[in-house]
């Protein structure tokens, strides 16, 4: 089971790589397809709608099908497979074709591993091994920085894609030799139990809001926003925008290993979410005040929306813990769900800000942006106050 996790840590090292590689991608994209803001805005929000719809089947197929071929089948066809669509794009709709094939490769790897947790190792240790699997996971949210910014310097970025549909295909490989399947577990009195019966529960609802709602900004900034507002405001090339999205990156990654403890150590997860995400719109805030720089700020700003928009482990442990054992498969998978549908309605809707604000002030269409994600943020941190707290 242990080298199977460690596989399927690959595995969501290549989701995260997918779900951020677009901002670092940006300008060779329109230099040699005329890929345009907007065109890269709805090709991430297909990848993130795709990856969103595909959990409700992900959550039957690991309740039903188990882990091990439930992953390896969707990373083979979709991952590989649609990294190879991308190398071989022609034109924008191309690489939202392909986007949308790397969602349904990526869709089942975390949730995969997130199974095999809460079948496998006690319920209080949840949050701390969620996080640890996206911490280390997240890890190719920094590949798809500065270092395939060299990448697609060296190799261009057909050569870089073409390389990962090969690394994607080796690794459902590998998921489907090691990862092994808990025993399944049947509802006791007899029933299957459907995803209606999550849908049905009134205790999950606040936390629903609160995952379509905490991910989104840091995912949004990171893997799009970054790049055209780095290049468009501030004038920087690719290597810089690199280095940018590298400490950014870097900040979601630590905020993941920051969070994923802090549930056992202040005695409670809802206090934790609610005060993270807070901290998390001031910096919000801080980037309309400071939208024309000092770049170093700006820099750091982003950083900190990465930091404490990253308690996607602490929201998914509150959630989980009032979810029966035979539907846990539906009920980490409808909770990403709204995690991942959530970002997916931002960057359609981010993109639109952005065509409907472009014009003689290149900050304007960001600081638009950065309010919406606020207001957006504030109003499902409001919701959450009516959540029940977890710690079991």
């Amino acid at each position: 089971m242990q080298a199977g996790l460690i596989i399927l840590c690959l595995g969501y090292v290549l989701s995260q790589f997918f779900r951020a590689f677009l901002a670092v991608l940006s300008s060779a994209l329109q230099t040699d397809l005329g890929a345009s803001p907007e065109d890269l805005a709805f090709a991430s929000g297909l990848w993130f709608l795709t990856f969103a719809v595909m959990q409700l089947p992900v959550g039957w197929a690991l309740d039903r099908i188990g882990p091990s071929r439930t992953a390896a089948a969707l990373l083979l066809f979709g991952g590989g497979g649609g990294a190879l669509v991308f190398a071989l794009a022609s034109q924008p709709v191309h690489i939202s074709f392909a986007m949308v094939l790397i969602g349904v490769g990526c869709s089942p790897v975390l949730m995969a591993s997130y199974y095999i947790f809460a079948r496998e190792y006690p319920p209080r240790r949840f949050a701390t091994l969620a996080a640890l699997m996206l911490g280390v996971g997240s890890l190719g949210n920094l590949v798809a920085s500065y270092p395939t910014a060299l990448a697609v310097e060296v190799l261009g970025w057909r050569g870089t894609l073409f390389g990962l549909a090969g690394i994607s295909t080796a690794v459902a490989l590998g998921i489907a030799v090691t990862v092994k399947d808990p025993a399944r577990v049947e509802a006791s009195d007899g029933p299957k139990g459907s995803v209606l019966d999550i849908l049905r529960m009134p205790v999950l609802w606040p936390i629903f809001i609160m995952m379509f709602v905490a991910y989104a900004p840091s995912a949004a900034l990171r893997g799009l926003w970054i790049g055209p507002y780095m290049s468009d405001v501030f004038g920087l090339g690719s290597e810089a925008i690199g280095v940018a999205s590298l400490v950014m990156g870097g900040a979601m990654i630590l905020g993941t290993f920051a969070y994923g403890p802090m549930d056992r150590l202040l005695g409670t997860r809802k206090g934790v979410v609610l005060g993270g995400n807070l901290l998390a719109c001031a910096a919000l805030g801080g980037l309309m005040l400071y939208i024309d720089g000092p770049v170093p700020l700006v820099v750091a700003l982003m950083a900190a929306v990465g930091f404490f928009g990253a308690a996607f482990p602490v929201i998914l442990a509150q959630g989980r813990a009032f979810v029966p054992p035979h539907l846990v498969g539906r009920g980490v998978t409808m909770l990403n769900f709204f995690g991942i549908g959530g970002v997916g309605i931002m960057q359609f809707a981010s993109g639109r800000l952005h065509a409907e604000t472009t014009g003689a002030e290149l900050s304007l269409p960001y600081f638009v942006i950065f309010g919406f994600l606020l207001a957006f943020l504030a109003a499902g941190c409001a919701i959450y106050l009516l959540s029940r707290d977890s710690l079991d």
